[in-house]
């Protein structure tokens, strides 16, 4: 009786391991069938499937629904089907972006980051027979014409003269001989904005073979001043000068800065 109840106990005590052996296998085996198909959904299907988030950052004077028609993204797109460099070569095409990137997020994420132009300056152009303000970015691009987005764009900018646009549109390129001022302008512009607000106007003043010089209408004052180039320095030192001399001397109508040297004519004396 004792010897069958401890082969009994040494035979429930093999079965034990065996049962709990069994279990940790079909554990295994079910866990194994997760992955798999967690791997099959997120491989094989999910790439597949439409974006399930597009982030679109923002561009002024176009639209999120423009935007992603632009860029080739429609509600079937999806991971495997969007060429990411195609729509930014689309997107960098448009006169008001600067910079476009498309990043596809595994598995089924969109981002398009754009950079929109910034108008360094703000011309006036015959357009049909109509005198109308267009803006041009630091390269020179014209890439808004009127006033179309900000009504007082054209206030908080430098107004520059003497260049000849006729029918502008958006994407048109200025002459490549005016980037340097109009980079510098972008500078001023984001730098010493203060310096750009007590200037009126910007004349370029073509030289009768190459290059050009400048003509500086300070605000509030009667006085011209003549410059060969632009930057911070000069300019501040220049409206310093105009502020003493036309204190000292109301009869100047020009104050030439071109050879480094401040020298000014009389109104009854200089011809512009």
């Amino acid at each position: 009786m004792a010897g069958e109840y401890m082969y009994t106990e040494e035979a429930a005590a093999q079965a034990a391991p065996s049962r709990l052996e069994k279990g940790l296998k079909w554990f295994i085996l079910a866990a194994c069938i997760a992955v798999g198909a967690e791997l099959v959904w997120l491989l094989g299907i999910t790439p597949f499937m439409p974006f399930s988030k597009v982030n679109v950052s923002a561009a002024e004077g176009l639209s999120r629904e423009s935007l992603l028609a632009y860029a080739g993204v429609s509600s079937q797109s999806s991971f495997i089907s969007l060429n990411a460099r195609t729509s930014e070569k689309a997107l960098r095409a448009l006169p008001q972006i600067e910079s476009a990137f498309v990043f596809k997020h595994f598995p089924d994420k969109l981002e398009i980051v754009l950079k929109g132009r910034e108008a360094a300056a703000v011309a006036f152009a015959s357009l049909k027979g109509k005198m109308v303000p267009v803006f041009f970015d630091s390269h020179g691009i014209i890439f808004r014409i009127g006033h179309e987005g900000k009504a007082d764009a054209s206030a908080e900018l430098p107004v520059i003269s003497g260049l000849v646009i006729e029918e502008p549109y958006p994407g048109m390129r200025l002459p490549a001989m005016f980037n340097s001022l109009f980079q510098q302008l972008d500078t001023l512009r984001i730098k010493t904005p203060e310096l750009l607000a007590a200037v009126s106007e910007i004349k370029i003043n073509r030289k009768s073979f190459d290059g050009f010089d400048l003509i500086l209408y300070p605000i509030h004052k009667q006085i011209r001043v003549r410059l060969s180039e632009l930057n911070q320095d000069l300019l501040r030192y220049t409206l310093l000068m105009a502020d003493v001399l036309a204190a000292r001397e109301p009869g100047i109508n020009f104050i030439d800065f071109r050879s480094g040297m401040a020298s000014y004519t009389l109104k009854e004396a200089s011809s512009e």
